[in-house]
């Protein structure tokens, strides 16, 4: 098993910057694809951002390209996602998420998922 623990969500004005982190523990060894989801109330879940952990390969959702910065500490088996610019549309719970595939893609079918944190953007 894998766990997965978000944080570093909250409340920011738009265009203020936040930081997630994402850490990892359990059985982590074939996780390639580390990436963020994000769910706002009343919508379906959707990717904002993957990184490929051996490839170094990074996909964003259109909307957060040139905002968002998806990177990684592999010794501390952490996942960030830099958040900058952010707007009110962003306002979502944000999920960490792995998987062991070796393309990583921007699809919510990952196999291990965080409990989320709340990120909040106000205008």
């Amino acid at each position: 098993q894998v766990q997965l623990v978000e944080s570093g969500g909250g409340s920011v004005q738009a265009g203020g910057s936040l930081r997630l982190s994402c850490a990892a523990s359990g059985y982590t060894f074939s996780n390639n694809c580390m990436g963020w989801f994000r769910q706002a109330p009343g919508k379906e879940r959707e990717g904002v951002a993957v990184a490929s952990i051996r490839g170094g390969n990074t996909y964003y959702r259109d909307s957060v390209k040139g905002r968002f910065t998806i990177s990684q500490d592999s010794a501390k088996n952490t996942v960030y996602l830099e958040m900058n610019s952010l707007k009110p549309e962003d306002t979502a719970i944000y999920y960490c998420a792995a998987d062991g595939r070796y393309t990583c893609r921007l699809s919510i079918d990952y196999h291990y998922w965080g409990q989320g944190t709340q990120v909040t953007v106000s205008s």
